[in-house]
Formats: C-alpha cells, structure tokens, sequence
C-alpha cells in the first residue's frame, strides 16, 4: 500500500498519545476522525514500525503490545481491580454497572465509602487513602482516555470496555469453577515490584495489558487471572 504522508497530518500526535498507552475515542474527534478515515494507512505504518494498531468497534483506538514480551504492570492491574469493584459496588446499590460504565458518571462523593467498603481489596493496589485513589487510580483513568473528569463526577469513556471485559471473563472463570463443583483456588495475582507503573505518563512507557509469561492468554484474560484472587477473597 503506497502511504501518503500529507492525508495523514495529525500522525505525530497520534502516535505520541497510543504510544504512552492512551486510548484515542470520540472525546478527541480530530484524532478519532483521522484514524477512522485513514484506517488502513495508519494500520499500515504502524505495523511497519513494529505497533498493532487495534481499533474497537465500540469506538476507540489503541496500541497492542507484544504479547511476548509484555507483562502486566500495577496500573493495569489498579484498574482492572477498580472496575471489578465499582462493578460489584454498583449491582449491590441496584445500579445497571453496565449503564454506568458505558458512558454514565461517578460522583466523586462516592469515592470515600467506595474505599472504605473495599479496603482489603484496594489495599491489595497498594491504595490505603482517599488521596491514593484519586492519584493512582482515577487520575492514571483521565490520563488513560479511559475516564474524563467532570466538575464533581468521572464519567467513563468507551474504552472501559477493556476493562469490562475482563469482569466477564473472571466471571466466567467462577461461573465455570462453580459447575465443575472444583475446590481449586483461582490463580493468585502478582502486583509487580518495580517502579514502571509510576513512571508510565512520564517516560511514555505504553500501557501493558498483556499476559504474564504466558502468550497464549490474551490481555483480557491475563488481566482477569491478575485480579482473580481479589474476587475470592472479597467473596
């Protein structure tokens, strides 16, 4: 395919932003709308300079990893958490969890008894303060294009869905135990001891929602078998 560098004038930011890990959706129309046109240049290119250029029909961009080499760092595995949480948090209040983390909003007043609630869980994120949660997981959410901040309210952006998928599968995974009638504990999480995560928007580092050693698992499911235990020991 013979590229035409001039058709694609928003590349630099484009690249900039799906390399440090953000996802690139309707909220950002002038990129969203370049890469929905020009689909298949951009695929094209990247592909050449080693990127999977992933595009979700539920109306976001974002880069893949190399499966091979990625791991999952303590952000991925934070918001992973924090979805299955807000997940179980919100169908306990009677609230649709889809509803709310398909476009709907979090009012920041909630997150105070949202920490509380869950404080054995989150102090497995490493996240004990309201000012943690606000730093390491709702801010790394915003910067992320996962979540946009609004005057007293998060509201969620389409690419929750990453993370929403990975709810189903742990889901599926005790659904699947719970017919085999299996004593078998699920898989332990590991939260990764180094300071790649702290350092993800600031060195570019992209976002690694891969496996752990393992490439045969996809990102969904590495992240699902990440957060498994958490499930069980809030269960």
């Amino acid at each position: 395919m013979h590229l035409d560098l001039s058709e694609m004038s928003q590349l630099a930011p484009i690249f900039r932003e799906l390399f440090k890990g953000y996802h690139i959706s309707r909220r950002d129309p002038e990129l969203y709308a370049q890469l929905s046109n020009s689909q298949d240049q951009y695929r094209t290119l990247f592909k050449a300079l080693g990127f999977e250029l992933v595009c979700d029909t539920r109306g976001f961009y974002y880069f893949v990893p190399d499966l091979a080499a990625a791991q999952v760092n303590k952000t991925a595995q934070r918001l992973a958490l924090f979805t299955f949480i807000l997940v179980e948090h919100l169908a306990d209040q009677g609230r649709d969890p889809v509803a709310v983390l398909d476009g709907g909003s979090l009012g920041r007043d909630e997150l105070p008894s949202l920490l509380e609630k869950y404080r054995d869980l989150f102090l497995q994120a490493e996240v004990q303060t309201h000012e943690e949660l606000e730093e390491k997981i709702m801010r790394r959410m915003t910067q992320l294009g996962f979540a946009s901040e609004e005057p007293g309210a998060y509201r969620f952006l389409p690419p929750m869905h990453r993370f929403l998928d990975v709810c189903l599968s742990v889901q599926q995974d005790r659904d699947l135990a719970a017919s085999l009638h299996s004593e078998l504990p699920l898989p332990t999480p590991i939260l990764i001891d180094d300071d790649s995560d702290e350092k993800l928007l600031e060195t570019d580092d992209p976002l690694d929602l891969a496996d752990f050693g393992d490439v045969e698992l996809t990102e969904e499911q590495a992240l699902a078998r990440a957060i498994a235990e958490e499930q069980e020991l809030d269960a």
